[in-house]
């Protein structure tokens, strides 16, 4: 006779008899064609219940782990001749997490926006109206490129704001870069060589590594990203940030685009990733146009994203695809869903189109503006021009500081280190065998706080030498 302790654990009895059942089938206790009690000998036996015995019966046999045969009982399945050992509690397992970072007391190369610069009561007045006005919208299925009013909105912005002379169906809206990037690897093909710079954002490379995808480093000048070596690797993909490269903050001068685009002509099958990424925080002007509105001849994919603009959090980016491949995107990988939730993209499109994200933005540039006045100014106040120089770009979030020391970089980094504090240099971001020093510093200002900047460089100037 099947016994079993039921008094421990919650949930209902049937359920705790169901497992216990279930778990000596699985582990052999119960072999296949193993006679099991009738309903009443086993509720008596347990003390139950006939009709939570019948629950737990019928939950098994629904699952396929009983069977019942006329006038004759209730028996054992075959499930297999593997016997699966017990599990351990799925609410205890231990699985490897990446390791938490270090409580900081100060760092200088994050480059997320601060918590105050969202526009909540702005945001939150938006999703209710989407709620409200939007009931049979939100509940269908977003097309595969996005929802048509965000991809119309965006179309318009970047009309009037970069220049750009797009058709929304180019657009396709995704849940980060990062998404967008494996969805143009299926698109472009697994057989292409990428390329992206060197120095340059260290997570393309682990990008196209995870995706099993060939890719390659090109050098680059003050100019940006150096077209010999694109022909010299046999590049097909150029992966760049032309307007603002991180972390060098060049801005690549029109020569340079122009040859770039004569390079991408040059065969058939060649296209160039233009990365807008951080392109509205101009300092002054307008934006620097994007290599895109010089493409006549579909060669240049644009990307940009709001994680920057908005907030980390707004996992919504979008990327320009040229007609043909718009048209190859919709036949081969149409069928995919949009990875952005339709309450936040019906939101964001009422956000931009309603005149709200161009104020946010002139807003945050003002703020921006006033902020890296205020953090130059108290650097110039811990350093002199002997020890430190400021190298500027017209445009971006952060600024390179050069440090005249004999440290090298890597021991400023582990001495920053023990005092918690973070701080990037530009050698991070290179990759190659032999990486000599350059003693420049990245100073992301996006979320740094002035009112503790002089405190911190005081306190840790002795660690540049």
């Amino acid at each position: 006779m099947l016994t079993y302790d039921l008094t421990s654990g919650s949930g209902p009895l049937y359920e705790k008899l169901y497992r216990s059942i279930k778990e000596d089938i699985r582990s052999g206790v119960l072999e296949s064609g193993t006679k099991i009690p009738s309903k009443r000998a086993l509720a008596g036996n347990l003390g139950i219940s006939t009709v939570t015995v019948e629950n737990a019966y019928e939950q098994l046999i629904s699952e396929g782990y009983i069977f019942t045969s006329p006038r004759r009982g209730y028996y054992v399945s075959d499930i297999g001749s593997a016997k699966i050992t017990k599990q351990e509690d799925g609410r205890r397992a231990k699985v490897k997490m990446p390791a938490r970072e270090q409580e900081l007391v100060f760092d200088f190369s994050s480059n997320r926006t601060e918590n105050g610069a969202f526009p909540f009561s702005v945001w939150a007045k938006l999703m209710r109206e989407t709620i409200s006005e939007r009931e049979k919208e939100l509940m269908e299925v977003s097309p595969s490129g996005g929802v048509g009013p965000l991809r119309e909105a965006i179309a318009d912005h970047l009309a009037s704001f970069r220049g750009m002379n797009v058709s929304p169906d180019q657009i396709i809206v995704g849940a980060g870069t990062e998404y967008l990037y494996g969805m143009l690897i299926r698109l472009l093909g697994e057989d292409r060589i990428y390329c992206v710079e060197n120095p340059g954002y260290k997570k393309l490379q682990q990008v196209y590594e995870s995706s099993h995808v060939r890719y390659v480093l090109a050098g680059m000048d003050s100019g940006g990203i150096l077209v010999d070596d694109l022909v010299r690797l046999g590049a097909d993909i150029a992966h760049i940030s032309p307007t603002h490269h991180f972390p060098t903050g060049i801005t690549m001068p029109a020569g340079r685009r122009y040859e770039l685009l004569a390079w991408a002509m040059e065969k058939k099958g060649r296209y160039i990733i233009e990365d807008d990424y951080d392109s509205e925080f101009r300092r002054s002007g307008r934006p620097v146009p994007p290599l895109q509105s010089m493409d006549s001849g579909g060669k240049v994919i644009y990307m940009n994203t709001f994680s920057k603009s908005l907030s980390a959090t707004i996992r919504i980016s979008y990327m320009v695809l040229p007609i043909a491949l718009a048209n190859e995107y919709y036949r081969r990988l149409g069928f995919s869903s949009c990875t952005v939730s339709t309450f936040e993209q019906y939101t964001l499109a009422a956000f931009i189109s309603r005149g709200h994200f161009e104020k946010h933005i002139n807003r945050m540039r003002l703020y921006y503006e006033r902020k890296r006045r205020t953090i130059l100014a108290v650097i110039r106040e811990c350093f002199s021009k002997d020890e430190c120089t400021v190298i500027e770009n017209d445009s971006g979030l952060h600024f390179l500081m050069k440090i005249n020391t004999s440290v090298p970089d890597r021991e400023v980094k582990e001495r920053f280190g023990r005092e918690k504090i973070r701080i990037a240099t530009i050698t991070d971001y290179e990759t190659g065998t032999e990486i000599a020093d350059k003693h420049l510093f990245i100073l992301n200002y996006s979320s740094m706080d002035p009112e503790r900047l002089r405190e911190v460089l005081i306190r840790c100037k002795k660690l540049f030498f």
